[in-house]
């Protein structure tokens, strides 16, 4: 398959594109800083340009999402928006315009997170834009058909857990090799609006 790959150059990123290479798929880089192509996904410009220079795919493949960490007193209306454009509008922003680039029967994957499930302090924005990308992976599902759209849903990466274990107090972590396999699941499975919660 030809696969769009956009946070390639991140850890779960990385590791996706790894996966993805080695099932033997030809896939394109997008990132901010790094990869095939470079540019700012939140932004909805650069999807659009993205589109215009990759053509026509098999799927697209999403491990990229940023949103601020602040306790809720610190929080601003802007850090909110933020949240929303960096990891809602811009997931949502690869399906819309990707509708008439992706293969009939292609598939989109998007990235959310355990805190649409579990939050935790200063992760409000963080729960509020899985919680969201997750209701319109449920949504799209019963328009866009025979095309696909799923999401993965990880909890803290266990190669992660030096950096982040503090943040996730009493989660079980997730290695990265099983989380890769949910996104290999959503491209070269049949399944449509489902969730996968590792």
């Amino acid at each position: 398959m030809q696969i769009v790959l956009i946070g390639a150059g991140g850890t779960l990123g990385s590791a996706v594109h790894t996966t993805l290479i080695g099932r033997g798929h030809e896939v394109v880089t997008v990132g901010r800083s790094s990869g095939d192509l470079r540019l700012d996904i939140a932004d909805p410009a650069r999807i659009a340009e993205m589109y215009e220079r990759i053509g026509s795919v098999d799927a697209v493949v999403s491990a990229a999402g940023d949103t601020p960490w602040k306790p809720i007193t610190e929080m601003t209306p802007q850090d909110y928006e933020a949240a929303f454009r960096g990891k809602v509008l811009s997931q949502v922003e690869l399906v819309r315009q990707g509708l008439r680039r992706v293969a009939e029967r292609g598939s989109f994957t998007l990235i959310t997170g355990v805190l649409a499930r579990e939050p935790v302090p200063t992760g409000s924005a963080a729960s509020m834009a899985n919680g969201a990308v997750e209701a319109f992976v449920r949504a799209a599902a019963i328009e866009i058909a025979p095309q696909r759209v799923n999401a993965v849903s990880p909890t803290v990466f266990t190669e992660s857990l030096d950096d982040y274990g503090a943040f996730f107090p009493g989660m079980e972590p997730v290695d990265l090799a099983n989380v890769t396999q949910a996104y290999v699941r959503s491209v070269e499975g049949a399944q449509t609006g489902q969730v996968y919660c590792l």
